[in-house]
C-alpha cells in the first residue's frame, strides 16, 4: 500500500415507475461540480459532527452528469441548477475534464470508471449511450436483475476491480427489486498518491489527539521537518483556520489539511464555509514556509446515502415515481430508487518512489514552527490544474 489510498463508488439504481440555484461565480465546470459535492459533504457531516466522513464530491458531480443527459424538463432543470451548469448542457466541458483527470500524467495516480448496467431487453436511447461513451469513456453492459443475487455480485465484481480491490462490494441484492429496476448507473474512482516530501516511518511515534468527543486518543502521529505551503484563513465569523497544502508526485494533485486555529473552535464552525471558491481563495493567503509538522496516520470509511442531501440541496424530483423524467433515457417511466456512495481513505508514511524536496529555503536559520494537526480536521484531495476537488474527508478520530 503506497502511502495514501482513497477511492469512492457512486451507484444510482433506476427502478421504474410503478431549490433555488445560488448565483454561480466565476467558476470552471470542474469547480461547479466539486462545489455541490462539497454541499452534499456539509449536508451529510452537519448530521454526523462527530464521526469520521469521507466523501468523493467529483463522483457526486460525475454520476449526476451521467444522468443528465437522459433528464427532461424540471428534473433536468434541477439537476443542471444544482451543478450550476449552463442549460445547454456542459457536456464539450466534461468531456475535456474527463479527459484530463485520467491523462497519462495521472494514470499511476487516479483510475476513473463509469459503467451502466440495464436490465436484459430494457431499451436505452441511443443520444443517451452515445453522450455517455463520448464524455465519461462509460461502458454498458446487460444483467438480469430478475436474480438480483446474481446481478449484485456482478456490478460488485466490476467494482472491486476498478478499485483494486478495496470496496468489494458496494450493491446488496435487496436493492435490486427484480420486478422493477431497469438500470444501475455506477462511477468509480481510484487514487493512489505519493507524498513529494515523504515521512520517515522511523519519526512516527504515538502522540496525543483530542478527538471530536473531546477525549484526548493516543494516535500514531507522522512528523516531518520540510518546507510547506500554509496560510491563516478566516470565515466571515472572524473564526481562524489554519490551511497546509502537501504536495503529491508530479505536482498536479495535493492534499489540503484544514484546522481551526483555537481550540475551542469546533471544526463544524468551519465547514459551512468551505466551497471551491473558498479554496480557490486560499492561494492568495499561502506562502512557503519550513516548518515540522505532525499529522496522524489514518484509515477512514464512510457510506453515504445520497438521497436525503440533495433533496435537501432542491435536487427532488429524480428520487420521485410522479415527479421524475428521464424521457431522454428510455420511453419506459424511471426514478432513482437508491443513490450512494462509498469511499475509503488510507494514509501512511509510504511512498518511497517519491524524491524528499531539500531547497535553499531549509537553510533557515530561526527554529522552525511546530503545525500539529492533533485536533479534528478536514482534508480534501485536489487536481490543482482544474480545481476539481476528488475526495474530501472529516477526521474525528483517526
Amino acid at each position: 500500500m503506497k502511502h495514501l489510498s482513497l477511492l469512492c463508488l457512486c451507484a444510482l439504481a433506476l427502478t421504474v415507475v410503478g431549490h433555488k440555484g445560488v448565483q454561480p461565480q466565476a467558476l470552471t465546470y470542474a469547480e461547479r461540480g466539486s462545489d455541490l459535492g462539497i454541499r452534499v459533504f456539509q449536508q451529510v457531516v452537519s448530521t454526523k459532527p462527530l464521526e469520521n466522513v469521507v466523501l468523493s464530491p467529483h463522483g457526486v458531480a460525475s454520476i449526476l452528469g451521467m444522468l443528465l443527459p437522459g433528464a427532461h424538463g424540471e428534473t433536468k432543470k434541477q439537476i443542471l441548477s444544482g451543478l450550476r451548469y449552463k442549460k445547454n448542457g456542459p457536456y464539450r466541458m466534461l468531456k475535456k475534464l474527463h479527459k484530463t483527470l485520467i491523462a497519462k500524467s495521472n494514470q499511476d495516480v487516479v483510475l476513473m470508471a463509469n459503467a451502466l448496467f440495464r436490465q436484459r431487453g430494457f431499451s436505452m436511447e441511443e443520444a443517451f449511450l452515445s453522450s455517455n461513451k463520448a464524455n465519461f469513456q462509460c461502458e454498458s453492459r446487460a444483467l438480469d436483475f430478475s436474480s438480483p443475487d446474481a446481478a449484485a455480485e456482478e456490478i460488485n465484481q466490476w467494482v472491486s476491480n476498478k478499485t483494486k480491490g478495496h470496496i468489494p462490494s458496494l450493491i446488496k441484492a435487496d436493492m435490486l427489486d427484480p420486478a422493477l429496476t431497469r438500470l444501475v448507473a455506477v462511477n468509480a474512482i481510484y487514487f493512489k498518491g505519493l507524498w513529494k516530501s515523504r515521512f520517515q516511518p522511523e519519526n512516527t511515534k504515538m502522540r496525543p489527539f483530542t478527538g471530536g468527543d473531546g477525549n484526548i486518543y493516543k494516535v500514531p502521529m507522522m512528523s516531518q521537518l520540510s518546507v510547506f505551503s500554509i496560510g491563516l484563513a478566516s470565515t466571515p465569523q472572524g473564526l481562524k483556520y489554519r490551511v497546509i497544502d502537501l504536495p503529491y508526485h508530479g505536482n498536479t494533485m495535493s492534499m489540503m489539511m484544514v484546522m481551526p486555529s483555537e481550540e475551542e473552535t469546533p471544526l463544524s464552525r468551519v465547514l459551512p464555509h468551505i466551497s471551491t471558491a473558498t479554496v480557490k481563495s486560499w492561494s492568495k493567503l499561502m506562502h512557503m514556509k519550513k516548518v515540522r509538522l505532525f499529522i496522524p496516520r489514518f484509515t477512514a470509511d464512510a457510506e453515504v446515502d445520497l438521497e436525503a442531501p440533495l433533496s435537501a440541496l432542491g435536487i427532488t424530483d429524480l428520487f420521485r415515481q410522479d415527479k421524475a423524467d428521464f424521457r431522454h433515457l428510455s420511453a419506459e417511466a424511471v426514478h432513482i430508487s437508491k443513490a450512494l456512495q462509498k469511499a475509503k481513505v488510507i494514509v501512511n508514511e509510504d511512498g518511497t518512489k517519491a524524491a524528499a524536496a531539500t531547497t535553499a529555503i531549509l537553510m533557515a536559520r530561526s527554529s522552525p514552527p511546530w503545525v500539529t494537526m492533533d485536533r479534528p480536521f478536514l482534508f480534501l484531495i485536489r487536481h490543482n490544474p482544474t480545481g476539481t476537488i476528488l475526495f474530501m474527508g472529516q477526521i474525528n478520530k483517526p
